[in-house]
């Protein structure tokens, strides 16, 4: 049996919050005389798409077609990444906003270590997300899977239409989700939450028994098919109505966990949309993550890449 399928025209829709990650990267020998941090001198630097155009970078990685929408600002940030989603093969449809300021993280880098990440954001426009949604339900007929990337920077104002749009189209629909208030997700396909996040709305469990009573009663209070809880070194377990799947965590050198539910929720929806069942494309998004933590930074797992580790 083929264990991963063509990708070549399976198609993805993204919505979700873009960003846009900058890197500084240099030397520390000294600490500043002025404050007691280290001082940095900077050698390189480097930009990647971030949030959803992290997960967009993803899907295509694994040699989706891929769309997507977002708002951005009418700024150097906003073109920077339109231009770094362009050269990697992604149709945008990024809708400007005076009023915003392209929320970039900017990560300072010292010794292949994270010394410090500032953020330079603000909210979108009310009336550019209405504009957003009319693209979004123009484009939704031609496509296979869709993902909402909630980063909570407010681009998903409408998520509740979104996914009954989506569901009334026969799409199936794929939510990281962000915040406490899951409601806001109800009628999605599949919800993808990390373990801290998943406790801040289900609370605390002492074994898996209590964690699967306290997913299954979120997968029916939302209506949802499934629930896929990624709990770091604890791998990933997946709750539907076939029951319980768990992928343990692979035993790889982990670098760097950054953008690694982006890769996870890419990886499902591109073999969710190639035709694998979900247990099977629970598999390869397991594989997937355990690529990118090995690499520095918001990564990506190639087609190529996700081959070697099957």
């Amino acid at each position: 049996m083929k264990t991963i399928p063509d990708t070549a025209t399976t198609r993805i829709l993204i919505v979700g919050d873009v960003m846009l990650d900058r890197y500084w990267f240099g030397e520390v020998s000294r600490i500043s005389p002025e404050a007691p941090v280290p001082v940095v001198k900077v050698e390189r630097t480097e930009e990647r798409p971030g949030g959803a155009a992290n997960v967009a970078r993803n899907c295509a990685a694994l040699g989706a077609r891929v769309t997507l929408l977002s708002v951005v600002g009418a700024d150097e940030a906003g073109h920077s990444l339109a231009q770094l989603l362009g050269n990697s093969g992604i149709e945008c449809g990024l809708h400007e906003d005076a009023t915003l300021s392209t929320t970039v993280k900017l990560r300072v880098i010292g010794r292949q270590q994270q010394l410090l990440r500032i953020d330079f954001e603000n909210a979108p426009d009310h009336e550019v997300l209405q504009a957003k949604l009319a693209d979004f339900e123009s484009r939704l007929a031609n496509c296979d899977v869709v993902i909402l990337s909630d980063y909570g920077k407010g681009g998903l104002a409408h998520i509740t239409e979104m996914i009954s749009l989506a569901r009334t189209a026969g799409k199936q629909v794929l939510v990281d989700p962000k915040g406490e208030d899951y409601a806001r997700y109800a009628g999605a396909t599949l919800l993808t939450p990390n373990r801290s996040e998943f406790r801040a709305v289900a609370g605390r469990w002492k074994d898996d028994a209590e964690l699967a009573q306290k997913a299954d009663r979120l997968r029916r209070e939302l209506q949802l098919e499934a629930l896929l809880v990624t709990r770091s070194e604890e791998g990933m377990t997946l709750f539907s109505d076939a029951g319980t799947t768990h992928e343990p965590a692979l035993a790889r050198e982990v670098y760097d966990v950054s953008g690694a539910g982006d890769t996870v929720i890419a990886t499902l929806a591109v073999m969710l949309g190639s035709g694998l069942a979900l247990s099977q494309a629970m598999r390869q998004a397991n594989l997937a993550a355990g690529v990118v933590v090995g690499k520095l930074g918001t990564a990506t797992c190639s087609l190529e890449e996700l081959k070697q580790v099957n």
